[in-house]
């Protein structure tokens, strides 16, 4: 399969996929594991995304690890969806900040 990034559904399962994916995948693709669980109507927090973002950090490498939402977005309405991804986005920015600085 020729694919750059593979996504699966995991915010109910707290990282228990995730390390099988811990080598990377075929070809040097990334893994997309759901940051956060879309069927829910609660909007996460920036800090809970970031938290299960560290999460994920310490099973897989950064640079194989693509942050995403579980899964389509059609069940959620506009209001729920665009600040639930501001807030990924911003988890994202605040933590990349984080590890640069560690460097």
């Amino acid at each position: 399969m020729d694919a750059d990034v593979i996504t699966i559904e995991n915010s109910r399962s707290d990282e228990k996929l995730l390390s099988v994916f811990r080598e990377g995948v075929k070809d040097g693709a990334g893994i997309g594991p759901g940051v956060y669980d879309i069927h829910s109507p609660r909007i996460p927090s920036t800090e809970k995304i970031a938290d299960r973002i560290n999460k994920m950090l310490a099973v897989l490498e950064t640079n194989i690890l693509w942050v995403n939402p579980d899964c389509g977005l059609k069940t959620r309405k506009y209001a729920e969806v665009k600040p639930a991804l501001e807030n990924m986005v911003s988890a994202c920015k605040l933590l990349r900040k984080v590890l640069a600085s560690a460097k």
